[in-house]
């Protein structure tokens, strides 16, 4: 039986698409909900998993646009899949089979590959890793399906000390070793095709800046009581939420409540008119292997930051699996990025249209600061507020800024929209 496999919609306004890669070969065995191919569009990048077990004969080549509903490929169910039966029966088992093998019998070769593995070099990084998800190096070096020839490479490459040096247990300890600083010379060059997605991300922040005024007001946050309270509290969440606590749920729900007093930052310009929503959709900046994706958590305004950090880390693992819909890409009303997981200082981000501003968080480090007339040592963080001038004005933009200080820097604030605890508990 031929099961047709045709080409998926990523979202109802996207007619074409490009089939970025295909992760089988033509005439590979594949198994059923196997992923066999990554489909490329300018908003979001899904996979085509198989329908059935069978042989796959591959009908559209990498890198090629197609029509939704074109058909990628073509499974012939009719030839058994990878798997063997494994299942014998008592009868088909013969008198050598049933005898055990004794220890003393064991290959040669076996035992000198198992000698070999004892002596793998590992780094203390992969040594960490391997005992918390506790790997053994025989599970580390069965999990490598495939040989590439780069890994030939290396090992022809090795100086040769007998017949036996590609197999000797010195060979694969270098080729294993810890990379030394000198490195040979090289003139190679690598190039592949944008993807649609980066594409689109390209186009779109060009005529950002051509199309926009776009302006910049900076400001910098006192970390030291936010960073208490995690502490203090996330034992007790993580027991209660299954997941850490981090910064960007706290920051979403700064943003949201700033909102209210500076609704400007929330609005878009459409033609001559002015939109501001009274919902907050905030979009969350995620760097994902094909590139910056922003999933939407919606109606931030009314989630608590629990929920915030669980819609947050749902969107986030669905974006670096290619599981997320273009639904959950699409709208928007606000973005904060982070470039502070990745070291940044102090950035000027780019607006997300049709939105008029974007957050920037930073990289938390220590710096001397006065308090009280006093010099002390506070975990400090640089923000940025990029904004479209045409329709925020000055007052406004660093307005909000401020009230996002104001509100990181007094947590309990989140609880009484962003008042004063003290001027709300004596009704003023």
């Amino acid at each position: 039986m031929i099961i047709e496999l045709k080409v998926p919609t990523p979202g109802e306004s996207i007619t074409e698409v490009e089939l970025g890669k295909w992760l089988v070969a033509d005439g590979d065995l594949v198994e059923k909900d196997q992923e066999i191919a990554e489909i490329e569009s300018d908003k979001a990048t899904l996979t085509l998993s198989a329908t059935e077990s069978g042989k796959i004969t591959i009908l559209v080549p990498e890198g090629e646009k197609v029509s939704v509903g074109v058909i990628a490929c073509t499974i012939d169910a009719s030839v058994s899949s990878l798997k063997p039966n494994l299942s014998t029966s008592k009868n088909e088992i013969s008198e050598d089979t049933a005898k055990p093998i004794a220890v003393a019998d064991e290959h040669p070769k076996q035992a000198q590959a198992k000698s070999i593995i004892s002596e793998v070099k590992v780094t203390p990084i992969a040594r960490k890793i391997m005992e918390e998800n506790q790997l053994s190096m025989e599970d580390v070096l069965s999990g490598l399906h495939r040989i590439s020839k780069s890994d030939i490479e290396a090992v022809l490459a090795l100086p040769k000390q007998n017949d036996n040096s590609l197999t000797s247990t010195s060979s694969v300890s270098a080729l294993y070793a810890e990379p030394v600083l000198a490195k040979a010379f090289s003139r190679k060059e690598k190039r592949e095709k944008m993807t649609s997605l980066r594409r689109k991300l390209s186009e779109r922040l060009v005529s950002v800046k051509n199309e926009t005024a776009m302006l910049t007001t900076f400001n910098e946050v006192d970390m030291s009581r936010v960073m208490e309270m995690r502490t203090k509290l996330q034992n007790k969440f993580v027991e209660k939420y299954g997941l850490k606590l981090g910064f960007m749920s706290i920051f979403s729900k700064a943003v949201a409540e700033a909102m209210q007093f500076n609704p400007a930052i929330n609005s878009q310009l459409n033609g001559d008119e002015i939109i501001s929503p009274e919902f907050v959709d905030i979009g969350i900046a995620v760097q994902t292997p094909k590139g910056l994706m922003v999933p939407i958590i919606r109606n931030t305004e009314s989630k608590t930051i629990a929920e915030i950090e669980l819609e947050l880390k749902a969107l986030a693992d669905k974006a670096r699996t290619k599981k997320i819909s273009v639904e959950e890409l699409t709208g928007g009303t606000f973005t904060i990025t982070n470039g502070g997981t990745f070291g940044s200082l102090l950035s000027t981000p780019i607006i997300n249209p049709p939105q008029s501003a974007i957050l920037g968080m930073h990289n938390i480090v220590e710096r001397p600061v006065a308090v009280n007339g006093q010099v002390v040592i506070r975990p400090m963080m640089y923000v940025a507020l990029s904004y479209d001038h045409r329709i925020i004005d000055g007052k406004d933009s660093v307005g909000f800024l401020v009230k996002v200080k104001e509100l990181i820097e007094n947590p309990e604030r989140l609880l009484t929209g962003g008042r004063n605890p003290e001027e709300v508990l004596l009704g003023l």
